[in-house]
């Protein structure tokens, strides 16, 4: 593989380790857990990984480990830092025994189960060093859930003698990882399964978990490509840019951003959802600041839209609830494609089809038909910020004739997702990764299993960050998939009363007026510590520091 520069000297950056995690470690166990909800439910789920103490690592005795090797899945979608669990993996197996032995399986959860894997040696894991993307070993969106897989699964356990199975991956990945963690724990068969937190949407966290891997980089790009659009934007003076970047099932991203960014707008899907806001009080909401701005001659603007907003507004959600259940029903199956849109409308409530039919063509459209592999729509083909704009130009033309805007209103529209998933990981991304994947291997070395690695006090140094393992089932509650009651990790949303937001809130009046841009340029690697090692805002606010 030919190298870039860049890479070359990254590849040389050694990632920082927690103080704890430097040496030989030992297991303080805290106090029984129980899930965040639903504790009936998921106890009776899951009886043989439910109720485990939370685990801390602490500098220990030097102890000889029994050879193990070990297998790894990239589960989900790609977020900067994967490659350096990997490696913090890795290094750390080797360190307990030269013999360890890592094997990756191909493309996600579909290649344990077909049985397609490399062995990880250290060739290879070279190569990889704080690099982005998952293209070690890539990754997949199987969903491991049935038995069937899990049995097929085994096969290559045994086969390779692994012992224990790590599964890098988001809220939907680490729920299946719960499963067959239980699974193999009931069955008895002597495989571990431990699980570590990814996702740019920043959704996967927790009091245990403070924040997902992923998210502080691809936070960081998208804000200097937003900075980017605001200079241009600032420097033409001629258009409004509507800006969607990535969150479906929460804004931690967009308004990440937007502290970043200080853009005139940034809708918050969790704000909007609480106030009750239809789909035209949005509307009017951009309108009128857009026409504020008219008024100081300034025809131009930032507007960032997370991907999941339609999805907030109630009278939505309500639409798309009873559409996920009309389309988990047996008959809808067979169903042609062109016949789905009816066969939905017939099976609506009244007031959710008046809705649907209040809607564009195109979205209502995509509403009843597109479906991801778990059932739900697929808010991120829904071009948002194209709906908004649209219908935003609509309302202006309106106030133009009422003679309470005078203004011209052009647009430009941006969908930063793939942009963010793969960039080159920060330096918090590097160490926080090379943490996370050294704290499973110690999870598996000291014999835990349902766990998820964990790392904490993320804001101070990486010499004082806490390393240890939450059980996943501490982090569990039901919720309704495809027309069933399931055992899901609870999504953690924007805290409209937490420091982020209010931040945000307290100075969005005046962003939304003036043109407060702020432009942070690309992620610094090496530098200044005060420029290159920050935290995200959401982190140091969050932590109050």
């Amino acid at each position: 593989m030919e190298k870039s520069a860049l890479q070359i000297a990254r590849a040389a950056y050694q990632p920082k380790l927690p103080k704890a995690l430097k040496g030989a470690v030992e297991v303080k166990e805290g106090a029984p857990t129980q899930s965040v909800d639903n504790q009936e439910e998921i106890k009776k789920l899951f009886p043989n990984t439910y109720g485990m103490p939370l685990v801390e690592f602490v500098p220990g005795k030097p102890k000889t480990n029994a050879k193990m090797n070990v297998g790894v899945i990239l589960s989900g979608g790609q977020a900067p830092g994967g490659h350096n669990v990997i490696t913090g993996l890795f290094d750390q197996l080797k360190r307990l025994n030269p013999e360890n032995r890592l094997f990756g399986f191909i493309l996600g959860p579909g290649g344990f189960v077909d049985h397609n894997y490399m062995e990880l040696t250290a060739d290879i894991i070279e190569e990889y060093r704080n690099t982005g993307g998952f293209d070690m070993i890539g990754s997949g969106r199987t969903k491991l859930e049935k038995e069937d897989q899990f049995e097929k699964g085994l096969q290559i356990l045994r086969e390779l003698d692994i012992k224990a199975l790590v599964i890098i991956g988001g809220d939907d990945s680490n729920t299946n990882a719960c499963v067959l963690a239980e699974y193999y724990a009931a069955k008895q068969y002597g495989v571990q399964v431990i699980g570590c937190p990814k996702t740019i949407d920043g959704d996967l966290k927790n009091d245990q978990i403070e924040t997902s891997f992923g998210f502080d980089t691809a936070c960081k790009t998208y804000s200097e490509l937003i900075g980017n659009i605001e200079r241009d934007c600032n420097s033409a003076r001629k258009y409004w840019h509507f800006i969607k970047v990535m969150g479906r099932s929460a804004s931690h991203i967009a308004l990440e951003c937007a502290l970043q960014t200080q853009p005139n707008i940034c809708l918050v899907s969790e704000e909007i959802e609480q106030k009750g806001m239809s789909l035209a009080d949005i509307v009017e909401y951009i309108a009128q600041a857009v026409a504020a701005r008219a008024q100081d001659g300034n025809n131009f603007g930032t507007v960032i839209i997370p991907e999941g907003v339609i999805e907030f507004i109630p009278a939505i959600k309500k639409l798309i609830a009873q559409l996920n259940d009309v389309l988990a029903m047996p008959e809808a199956k067979d169903i042609a494609r062109d016949e789905q849109v009816d066969f939905a409308k017939s099976h609506l409530t009244d007031e959710n089809l008046a809705v649907f039919n209040s809607l564009p063509v195109g979205v209502a459209r995509q509403l009843a038909l597109d479906r991801d592999p778990h059932g739900n729509v697929q808010v991120s083909l829904i071009e948002t910020e194209k709906l908004l704009s649209t219908m935003v130009a609509q309302k202006l033309e309106k106030m133009k004739k009422a003679g309470t805007y005078k203004g011209k209103f052009a647009t430009q529209h941006h969908f930063f997702g793939y942009e963010g998933r793969c960039a080159a990981p920060s330096n918090f991304d590097a160490d926080y990764c090379y943490a996370l994947g050294t704290s499973a291997a110690q999870l598996i070395a000291n014999g835990k299993t349902g766990y998820m690695a964990i790392v904490k006090n993320t804001t101070a140094p990486a010499d004082e960050w806490i390393a240890g393992g939450v059980p996943i089932t501490m982090m569990m509650n039901m919720e309704r998939r495809n027309g069933e009651m399931k055992p899901v990790i609870r999504k953690a949303l924007v805290e409209l009363d937490g420091a982020p937001f209010k931040c945000f809130a307290a100075q969005r009046d005046r962003w939304a007026r003036e043109t407060a841009y702020i432009y942070p340029g690309p992620i610094q690697y090496w530098g200044p510590t005060e420029v290159c090692d920050q935290p995200t805002k959401t982190l140091a606010l969050e932590q109050a520091k």
